[in-house]
């Protein structure tokens, strides 16, 4: 009798074990969507009295990588993501074991290209950014050529001659990804034949559109955004690309650069007009809701109206909070911990 009573006892501390294989959530990913996980952790301790999520800004690219490693404790629980998860992601996830994942929209950013306050003022186009930065650059007889300009004058001369210098994220960050989409690409497509080229062959458009120069014009600065407002503070000549949270942030030493006459504001992220808006997610596997200490509880406080609402503490943050229909949806998708599915996404 005593044999199964401590057989029976080892076996509840056993499948308690197993119950909550680890007492704190962590989560890596973006370094945009970094500071407001990082907020909504610190508020998750406060309230719970539990021990406060561990967040690690790896890059967007790079949280997925650890995300879709494998599905056991020893793997991240959460990703953050400015942009969406890519099918070929979901796909290494699965064949790694990480079968339902859950997709949560947070809210919207818009793409900053800002530079310091006493810089001379340069307001770009879509085409003038592709200009400054691409790799290449297309001849109207459908040739391309390396690109040899210097300084803004040379791709504008209306604008200031200085010396071209872009400083902007990794390859893995997912601000990379967006600037080369909603930014580059969009400039290159206003040049004559690249949108039949686009339709043709999308390898060699992708080749020719979205690649960045590597002669020191645009500068790679790591996946900390804080890093690139620092070199900005520190050359008025320079403009940087980064999250539209970061330039609210720092409004006392840095402003916007205008695309195509706009620039990015709550109001014209959200209403369309400012070309380089995106949006942001997180990403919880739901394997793990049973053996993570508060990881359900977690996303509904990230999900919670007081969090991501529209007087939420995020927007205090500089998120662009999701309209109130796309704010329910996301409610329920925490709560319910619904499986995002592969043929959903590109």
């Amino acid at each position: 009798m005593k044999q199964l009573t401590l057989a029976v006892a080892l076996g509840l501390v056993a499948a308690s074990g197993v119950a909550q294989a680890r007492d704190s959530i962590e989560i890596v990913g973006s370094s945009t969507v970094f500071p407001f996980s990082t907020a909504v952790a610190e508020q998750f301790a406060k309230k719970s009295g539990g021990a406060a999520p561990k967040v690690e800004s790896t890059g967007t690219g790079g949280g997925m990588k650890l995300f879709c490693a494998g599905a056991g404790i020893e793997t991240p629980d959460i990703t953050n993501a400015s942009r969406r998860m890519k099918k070929g992601e979901m796909e290494t996830c699965i064949k790694n074991g990480v079968t339902d994942v859950t997709e949560i929209k947070i809210g919207y950013d818009g793409l900053a290209i800002a530079q310091s306050k006493t810089g001379e003022p340069i307001n770009l186009t879509a085409r003038e950014l592709f200009l400054a930065v691409a790799k290449e650059i297309p001849m109207p007889d459908g040739t391309f050529v390396p690109n040899t300009y210097q300084t803004w004058k040379d791709v504008n001369p209306d604008l200031p001659a200085h010396e071209i210098e872009v400083i902007g994220p990794p390859p893995t960050s997912g601000t990379r990804d967006s600037f080369v989409e909603l930014g580059i690409e969009k400039g290159c497509l206003m040049f004559q034949g690249i949108p039949a080229l686009k339709k043709k062959d999308e390898k060699m458009f992708k080749e020719k559109c979205h690649t960045l120069r590597e002669d020191g014009k645009f500068v790679e600065a790591g996946e900390n955004d804080n890093l690139i407002v620092q070199k900005l503070q520190a050359n008025p000549k320079a403009v940087g690309v980064f999250g539209y949270s970061f330039l609210e942030q720092n409004a006392d030493s840095l402003k916007a650069v205008s695309i195509n006459g706009v620039v990015p504001t709550p109001e014209t992220v959200i209403g369309g007009q400012y070309p380089m808006a995106r949006s942001m997610f997180i990403y919880a596997k739901n394997s793990h809701a049973g053996q993570v200490a508060g990881l359900k509880e977690f996303l509904t406080e990230f999900t919670s109206d007081a969090a991501m609402g529209a007087d939420g503490y995020l927007a205090d943050k500089g998120l662009i909070p999701l309209p109130a229909g796309d704010l329910k949806a996301s409610q329920d998708a925490a709560a319910n911990m619904k499986t995002v599915s592969v043929s959903s996404l590109k």
